[in-house]
């Protein structure tokens, strides 16, 4: 019995997926509209804002994995009881981070993020303007 033990966890272990079950089901609001086309609206609009954690490059409007539309499901919800878009985008990121709002912020830790094409521009700007004169002045 105590060599058949480690087999018999083996194949039960081995069983258990088998029986799991492998796809929940969907959400509520994943795949339908509110009743209030202004509601769906404002659903929809938000949607598309907020990134796919699942696919990454799409929004949760455009993606068909079951994380979007678990995700679309909790918006619609949320706008149907009144909830203000900004209040579940914040809620979002709060939740997932920043990077699931396609929505750029402007936090001050971002702002050289902001910052640095404008200044390298400046910086490219300059010296091409110096060249260009330099270049000018030797020619003349």
């Amino acid at each position: 019995m105590r060599r058949a033990l480690p087999f018999l966890l083996l194949a039960v272990a081995l069983a258990a997926p088998i029986h799991a079950q492998t796809a929940l089901p969907p959400a509520p609001y994943a795949d339908r509209q509110l009743d209030d086309p202004a509601l769906e609206a404002k659903a929809t609009a938000l949607m598309h804002t907020i990134r796919c954690l699942t696919c990454q490059s799409q929004s949760i409007a455009d993606s068909n994995a079951s994380m979007a539309s678990d995700m679309r499901s909790e918006i619609r919800e949320r706008i149907a009881r009144g909830e203000d878009p900004e209040a579940i985008r914040a809620w979002l990121i709060e939740r997932y981070g920043d990077w699931i709002s396609y929505k750029p912020t402007a936090e001050p830790i971002l702002w050289p993020l902001w910052g640095a094409p404008v200044l390298l521009l400046g910086v490219g700007g300059a010296l091409a303007f110096r060249r260009i004169r330099k270049h000018r002045k030797g020619s003349a």
